[in-house]
């Protein structure tokens, strides 16, 4: 169930982003094709060298028809939907004033090449701390023919937004 908050956050701090997105989903990205060299290239640049993310013979030895992409690769597809909400005018955040708070991820099964995935947004929370806006976004992420792969929550932080309560 999302987090709704009123116009103060967990510890009564005003909140400058609004609180009233909580529960928005925004419409599903356009489909991205998980392509095998960009699966490669990610492997490649987070230096993982497990073979079934590099080589379709030793991804097909495992069960899979393609090279695999490591769990981490989901966020190359959820960031457009996630920058939906980060972005909407609506929720008034600034961009330029948040960090990366907190990434997890839950899998149905692993993505492979040739995915053709979409990717859809919802805002969870969205509450103050310390004078800080906290914003939690959902992205699930599936098939064109509605498969679930894999469900990803972002938290990031814009720091020192909410006013003073002094």
């Amino acid at each position: 169930m999302p987090d709704v908050q009123d116009a103060h956050g967990a510890q009564g701090d005003p909140l400058t982003l609004n609180a009233a997105l909580v529960g928005r989903t925004y419409p599903s990205t356009p489909a991205y094709v998980v392509g095998r060299e960009k699966v490669r290239e990610f492997a490649t640049a987070i230096g993982d060298l497990n073979p079934a993310y590099h080589s379709v013979e030793a991804a097909r030895a495992l069960g899979y028809s393609d090279v695999v992409a490591p769990p981490t690769f989901a966020f190359v597809v959820a960031y457009a939907g996630s920058s939906q909400a980060a972005m909407d005018p609506e929720l008034g955040l600034d961009y330029s004033r948040v960090v990366h708070g907190e990434q997890r991820f839950s899998y149905a099964r692993p993505i492979v090449a040739g995915d053709s995935l979409i990717a859809t947004a919802t805002i969870e929370a969205i509450r103050s701390v310390a004078g800080n806006d906290i914003v939690t976004t959902r992205v699930e992420l599936a098939t064109e023919a509605g498969e679930p792969v894999v469900t990803t929550t972002t938290v990031i932080v814009s720091r020192g937004t909410a006013e003073d309560p002094s």
